[in-house]
């Protein structure tokens, strides 16, 4: 008996990985070991279409994202074409010296007139680009992202597009300070930056660690106490009402903000169709839209559209 025949009949397995290397044909191996042979083909088989699957699963996220970024970019163009000239002020309170009362006080300056048609499509805009991007020069990372678990693009886009719109909420209940705008962009980016790293610690973890969730969470509910507290402030005044139209945009919105947290939660509890991650991320994405459509058209009927 030869060295060959020795291999194939003390270990068929490696013989059916490399039987071109032994075998004239893969006849010669389904002749010598059928049922191995037949396993083989099998997991070859199942891992192609495996294959297939996912690529065309991932093809159809891929023009899913290009059909989001052109609902987005056309709802942005048309807010900042279409929107009349309105603006809101924005102010600083650096403290000066009063000579008379020999004391610190607070100097209210007006530092810009915001226009908030093109404001409201820039959140729009920069949703269109995030996922161009994700369709294109992304795509490939995407994938790899996604195959993890993870999509550290989408919060980045989020940091800045939900935190231009939780700003310019504040601004229709009278929240006009500098700084008080800049804190609230801050620490909402700061919400959706735990998101990228819930996604990522999880990566090593064997068993769900909430804490960035958790802490993202704290930091995302500050902003929207701040905005009840000047909404509830204005709705005592008899001067100084908010428009109408803000009634219905505060919850709405707050809705919205809350549905992403609890699409994360339904991820990863692994709830009915969240055990694949990629429902959860077409979620994402309709969240997105639906959200920024809401804010922006209830603004534009509210205050930007033409008379």
């Amino acid at each position: 008996m030869s060295y060959h025949h020795f291999l194939i009949i003390r270990n068929p397995s490696m013989m059916l990985f490399n039987f071109r290397g032994i075998f004239q044909s893969k006849d010669d191996a389904y002749l010598y070991f059928p049922e191995e042979y037949y396993r083989f083909e099998e997991k070859n088989r199942r891992k192609m279409n495996t294959e297939k699957t996912d690529e065309r699963t991932f093809q159809k996220l891929r023009r899913f994202n290009i059909i989001m970024g052109f609902l987005h970019l056309t709802q942005g163009i048309f807010m900042w074409v279409v929107s009349n000239d309105t603006t809101y002020p924005i102010f600083t309170n650096f403290l000066k010296f009063d000579t008379t009362t020999l004391t610190l006080t607070p100097d209210p300056s007006l530092l810009y007139e915001l226009p908030f048609g093109p404001a409201v499509a820039i959140f729009l805009l920069i949703s269109a680009v995030a996922h161009f991007y994700l369709a294109t020069f992304g795509y490939p990372a995407y994938v790899k992202n996604l195959k993890k678990g993870m999509n550290p693009v989408r919060f980045y886009e989020y940091a800045l597009s939900s935190s231009l719109m939780i700003v310019l909420i504040g601004m229709l209940v009278g929240i006009w300070d500098m700084g008080s705008m800049i804190l609230m962009f801050g620490i909402n980016a700061m919400m959706n930056f735990s998101g990228i790293m819930m996604e990522r610690h999880n990566q090593t973890t064997e068993k769900t660690d909430w804490h960035a969730f958790v802490y993202g969470s704290i930091a995302g509910i500050i902003p929207w106490i701040v905005i009840v507290i000047y909404f509830l402030s204005a709705l005592s005044s008899s001067d100084t009402k908010p428009p109408a139209f803000v009634y219905a945009i505060i919850p709405t919105i707050f809705v919205f903000f809350n549905s992403f947290a609890i699409n994360m939660v339904l991820q990863y509890k692994k709830v009915g169709h969240w055990k694949d991650y990629l429902y959860g991320e077409r979620v994402y994405i309709i969240l997105s839209l639906v959200a920024k459509t809401a804010l922006a058209w209830q603004i534009f009927a509210g205050t930007l559209a033409p008379i």
